[in-house]
């Protein structure tokens, strides 16, 4: 089994732009049960259940995709609010490029930690350790640049990264370098 069948990926952020400039109110009204309190928060919320998403549209025309759990569903859900802008007669753009901001997931290194021992061979320079304050050591990683989350239980959450194998590549040079000071 392969390092990446066994990560679990538990979000992607993703943006793309739909047009030069949107009609939230229009759109708020388009949208069934889609949440937009401008003096609250300047962008029109609209949740999906299938695939499990939701979107920020802002009146610059930028669109937020979150809880993505591949890009399947990023595409997918984009797609889906193109479709329903256009029926209700809004202005988009018909294939607009989508960019990853964000992927978080999970890997467990099935084998429990001592988080001090690894602060003090990992180097201080790229990590943070201080248990009084979060119980996680924060390792960033350089390449790729990438946060990795260490936790005693030998769960591992990786954030920060633009594309799948980046996350495998940061598994795999935690376990090198875990390994190589006998602390996995």
């Amino acid at each position: 089994m392969s390092e990446m069948e066994k990560i679990t990926i538990e979000n992607i952020v993703a943006s793309t732009s739909l047009a030069e400039h949107l009609d939230l109110s229009k759109i708020a009204l388009a949208l069934e049960g889609s949440e937009y309190e401008p003096e609250q928060f300047p962008g029109l919320i609209y949740r999906l259940q299938e695939p499990k998403t939701a979107v920020l549209i802002f009146r610059s025309g930028k669109v937020n995709c979150t809880g993505a759990k591949n890009l399947d569903d990023v595409k997918k859900t984009i797609d889906i609010i193109i479709d329903k802008l256009k029926k209700a007669d809004i202005e988009v753009y018909d294939n607009p490029d989508i960019i990853v901001q964000n992927i978080v997931a999970v890997y467990d290194l099935e084998s429990n930690l001592n988080l001090t021992d690894i602060a003090m061979s990992l180097g201080l320079e790229n990590v943070e350790y201080e248990p009084e304050q979060f119980p996680g050591l924060v390792y960033r990683v350089e390449e790729p640049k990438v946060v990795l989350l260490l936790f005693g239980s030998g769960k591992v959450v990786c954030t920060g990264a633009k594309e799948e194998n980046e996350i495998e590549q940061a598994v795999i040079k935690v376990k090198k370098d875990l390994q190589k000071v006998g602390l996995i």
